[in-house]
């Protein structure tokens, strides 16, 4: 039996060789795609182009697009005369944001807080086409005039902003100290990708074969449907752990992710979710008349499983219906379980509901993936 698996996993390497491009894509693709979104992701969002449409051209409507600037988070495009000019960038995607500051601006500035008299306002436009940016764009723009708008309260009441300072407040983060974007991504990503790559390596196993007309010359061969099984899942299997360990060293070395937890038992995790996505890609296989539909299959099942994992949107958030449907998706446990592990150093004693979750679903899918892929091949 060993031998004759032997022989047919030997076999499924030697396709490896032949179509050098799969295993090179799959491997590196994924360690490519990792830098790509680590890189662009590493750094919080500055230089958004902003327009400034100043009416008043007073020394305090000039002290709001300095405050703007400050934050860093905006840099001026341009300045203009009419709000056609803003309409027509925001058209073209020229800008992020515009402010547009009222003519009177400065003097009732001076005169704020006196009674019957109207609050100065500054308007801020955004382009919620990009909705990130946008999101960033408001937090700094509020940040920045709600201070200039409690120092001018103050002032009104002759009091110096120091004399409110009755404490000094302490923060402190946990896990992410530097509030980096890149150790939420792509940690996020690694799972993502580790699950891409073993879903089509093992969607592409017998599709490939049915397509090459050599599936009907293995079975007519003295193995059993078990042999080759096991047989075609233990390429699959090495080249996906091999690609995990790939991934690891990548956003550790070059993003600095760490691993607090323990490795042994962050791979012994990883082992058995392969085995879980595995399962999956095997029925995709058998289910695929080709490599092209099973190569769809897979992007379907991915983006599907995508969308529960908590990366794109808080699972939290959801509706009730579909937080149950997360919980039955098994990347959505793998992400908690790698974050558990590599940010927060967390071991078995925390993170058991998700092993226990992921255990659960493995042993369904894989019954399944054994029995449906037996009956097809006998």
């Amino acid at each position: 039996m060993f031998k004759r698996i032997w022989s047919l996993t030997l076999k499924e390497f030697l396709h490896l060789l032949h179509d050098w491009w799969m295993p090179v894509f799959m491997l590196f693709g994924g360690v490519l795609e990792l830098l790509l979104v680590g890189w662009a992701t590493s750094r919080p969002i500055t230089n958004l182009p902003l327009m400034v449409l100043d009416y008043d051209q007073s020394a305090t409507s000039r002290a709001v697009v300095t405050a703007l600037e400050n934050t860093e988070t905006f840099s001026v495009e341009g300045r203009v005369s009419s709000m056609t000019e803003i309409q027509r960038a925001f058209d073209e995607g020229r800008i992020n944001a515009a402010v547009v500051i009222r003519s009177s601006f400065g003097n009732r500035m001076e005169r704020a807080g006196a009674a019957g008299l109207e609050k100065p306002t500054v308007s801020i436009w955004l382009d919620g086409a990009e909705s990130m940016s946008a999101k960033a764009a408001s937090r700094a723009a509020e940040g920045a005039l709600a201070t200039m708008g409690q120092q001018v309260a103050l002032r009104s009441v002759n009091l110096a902003t120091e004399d409110l300072e009755s404490f000094d407040p302490s923060l402190r983060v946990w896990f992410n100290e530097a509030l980096s974007e890149a150790l939420y991504t792509t940690p996020a990503e690694l799972a993502l990708m580790l699950e891409f790559t073993v879903l089509l390596f093992a969607a592409l196993s017998f599709a490939r074969e049915r397509e090459l007309g050599t599936l009907e010359q293995l079975l007519v061969m003295p193995f059993s449907s078990l042999e080759i099984i096991i047989g075609k899942s233990i390429p699959a299997l090495l080249v996906g752990l091999f690609d995990f360990a790939l991934m690891l060293s990548a956003v550790h070395l070059v993003f600095d992710v760490p691993v607090r937890g323990s490795l042994p038992l962050l791979f012994a995790l990883a082992f058995g979710y392969v085995l879980v996505e595995l399962g999956k890609g095997l029925v995709i296989s058998i289910v695929s008349a080709s490599q092209h539909q099973a190569f769809l299959l897979v992007m379907l099942v991915g983006m599907t499983d995508f969308m529960f994992t908590g990366y794109a949107a808080p699972v939290e958030s959801m509706p009730g219906v579909l937080q149950l449907v997360a919980n039955v998706i098994p990347a959505h446990h793998w992400l908690t379980i790698l974050r558990g592990l590599l940010l927060k150093g967390a071991g078995l004693d925390v993170l058991w509901p998700q092993v226990l979750a992921l255990a659960v679903l493995g042993l369904i899918i894989g019954a399944f993936s054994l029995y449906y892929v037996r009956r097809a091949l006998n």
